[in-house]
């Protein structure tokens, strides 16, 4: 699909609110504009916090060897 958006004269950039919705974009939100060899890129960066919930998960009593197998009901 293709988005068109519209730059002000204060060189805002309007978003439209489809594409807003599909990436998760919320007034506030940063993304990032990577240049690449085949044009621009624009994308909505991973944020940190997201991931630190996961940090510790995988202690001495919750092993990957043990979590595999009660996954697999072992």
């Amino acid at each position: 699909m293709l988005y068109r958006a519209k730059i002000t004269s204060k060189g805002q950039l309007t978003i439209p609110v489809e594409l807003r919705r599909k990436m998760g974009i919320k007034t506030g939100s940063y993304i990032e504009i990577k240049e690449t060899p085949a044009g621009y890129v624009i994308q909505k960066p991973v944020e940190e916090e997201c991931l630190k919930k996961y940090v510790g998960i995988l202690n001495n009593e919750n092993s990957s060897d043990k979590i595999i197998k009660e996954l697999r009901g072992e």
